[in-house]
């Protein structure tokens, strides 16, 4: 694959390694905090399941067409993501990726001052986390940002000791993930989950979203015992506690392409959904289209106007 055929950030980010609850946690930086104001504090964005930190590219380049290379962006790589890789873990916990941002925010290192706001995103996954993080440090939070993330479907005591006899025997069963020949591979795989995806921007991903091997294959940045289920059941009543505790007011976006039969059959409607969402004090919904989950990827410039205004 050519140079010419891959994408080229107009803002680059750089890499940088924070100290956070034991682990070395890799961060991209966009411009640093000498750009913070009360105005315009640091952007924290966490992204979703499988993907990575760098994943945002495409989406602060937006903004930076839109508002110039103003705003300080921030976008951790979550505990066993690109390269914050925990050594040995077995299974994870929703809670640590709560703590790991406490931790991060408070660090020296990545120079953000004690308790000064911010504006934070989540995508998916990392949606679900910045809405928990919210309702609990709602002092530390501006605006925010919520991609998708829908949570997970009601479940019921009952299904407890079928869900942790799942997990025990999962923790006996290797986790893998599929390698790949080459970045090309890489970058088709990745067009093959979301063929919105452009060519030049599967490219670019590809090289962050993997790293070669000894034996010259390419491996996705992703810990496979991610694939493992939790232990713990969603509890849908304690995550709407924490949601109606959000103070900040939140922009909720979603793509109009995004269908929730397909990970979830009937267990979790989107009236479902909808319903959980009203408890939240101050909420500005849009739809993108055409658009699916992975918004930041397929949506980059509608995306970014409507941050700009939400921010602004």
């Amino acid at each position: 694959m050519s140079d010419t055929s891959v994408y080229q950030p107009l803002r680059a980010g750089r890499s940088l390694f924070v100290p956070v609850r034991g682990l070395r946690y890799h961060v991209t930086m966009w411009g640093d905090t000498s750009l913070i104001t009360p105005e315009r504090p640091a952007l924290v964005m966490g992204h979703g399941y499988m993907d990575v930190g760098a994943s945002f590219q495409f989406l602060v380049d937006a903004l930076a067409r839109l508002e110039g290379e103003v705003r300080c962006v921030i976008a951790p790589d979550w505990r066993g993501y690109g390269l914050t890789r925990p050594d040995g873990a077995d299974s994870y916990w929703f809670a640590d990726y709560l703590g790991d941002l406490d931790g991060l925010l408070a660090s020296p290192e990545l120079g953000l001052q004690a308790n000064q706001p911010i504006d934070l995103l989540g995508h998916s996954m990392g949606g679900n986390i910045v809405m928990s993080y919210a309702g609990v440090r709602d002092q530390r939070i501006r605006r925010l940002i919520n991609l998708e993330g829908f949570g997970l479907p009601a479940t019921k005591p009952s299904q407890g000791p079928g869900r942790l006899a799942q997990w025990l025997n999962e923790l006996q069963t290797p986790q893998v993930l599929r390698d790949y020949a080459s970045l090309d591979e890489v970058a088709q795989r990745l067009r093959k989950t979301n063929p919105r995806l452009p060519a030049d921007r599967a490219a670019w991903l590809a090289r962050h979203w993997s790293e070669q091997g000894a034996d010259g294959r390419w491996q996705i940045l992703g810990d496979p015992a991610h694939k493992r289920p939790s232990a713990l059941l969603y509890q849908v009543e304690e995550v709407l506690e924490t949601w109606r505790r959000i103070s900040a007011p939140v922009l909720w976006v979603d793509g109009d392409e995004t269908n929730l039969v397909q990970w979830w059959g009937d267990r979790y409607p989107r009236s479902e959904f909808d319903a959980r969402l009203s408890v939240v004090r101050q909420v500005e919904r849009h739809t993108l289209s055409p658009c699916g989950h992975m918004l930041h990827h397929d949506q980059p410039d509608a995306l970014a106007a409507l941050l700009h205004r939400f921010l602004a």
